[in-house]
């Protein structure tokens, strides 16, 4: 499946800008068969240097950055306010490639943490209240009856978006690709962003 992706990123003269190269590879996952081709793992580090990864899921990409939303008070919430950088990876098996993200992290303005959380199914919004993310709760049947209990609050309404639920941008500082061969002769292409905004690019040893 690998060979899919030949002419999108020609590592032997790659191309400068890293942007088409991540939106063609992106476009080539979500026509394989895979069931979130935008789950990528995200890495943080909370306020006593403690690392932590998880999967979340890409909402938007462009030059300023990969989007995420989450509740902002939950574990990686707190984290990327103590340290507002984060890395992020797709890994496409099926493709034999992966790609590696890192920057600095700023959060999402409330217009677009608004337009995304009407586009979510109401279920979805309704626990986005329900759910105090990352803390503790007695049991499974506590957790249901909060739903229960939002559900009533917002019968026939419209739900808001909770103050402490948006989203996040990483900054692509640095873009990594990184493309299988059987014998693990992999390829490796990295761009790291200079001042003027265009990419430094070096091949590493895989």
């Amino acid at each position: 499946m690998s060979n899919m992706l030949s002419t999108t990123a020609e590592f032997e003269q790659p191309p400068t800008d890293p942007i088409p190269v991540f939106n063609a590879w992106f476009a080539t996952a979500q026509t394989v068969g895979l069931p979130n081709p935008n789950a990528m793992t995200l890495a943080t580090v909370d306020d006593n240097g403690y690392p932590s990864a998880r999967i979340v899921l890409l909402k938007d990409f462009d030059r300023e950055g990969a989007v995420f939303f989450t509740n902002r008070l939950s574990q990686k919430g707190r984290a990327l306010a103590a340290h507002p950088r984060a890395a992020l990876l797709f890994h496409w098996d099926i493709l034999d490639v992966q790609i590696r993200i890192a920057g600095a992290v700023i959060e999402t303005t409330d217009a677009e943490s608004d337009e995304y959380f009407q586009s979510r199914r109401r279920e979805s919004r309704i626990n986005a209240w329900a759910s105090n993310q990352s803390e503790p709760i007695a049991n499974r049947a506590a957790l249901e009856a909060r739903a229960v209990e939002i559900t009533r609050k917002y019968h026939g309404i419209e739900i808001p978006r909770p103050p402490h639920w948006g989203g996040y941008r990483v900054a692509l500082e640095l873009i990594e690709f990184w493309r299988g061969d059987k014998f693990r002769l992999h390829d490796r292409v990295r761009y790291t962003r200079i001042d003027d905004g265009s990419y430094r690019i070096t091949r590493l040893c895989p």
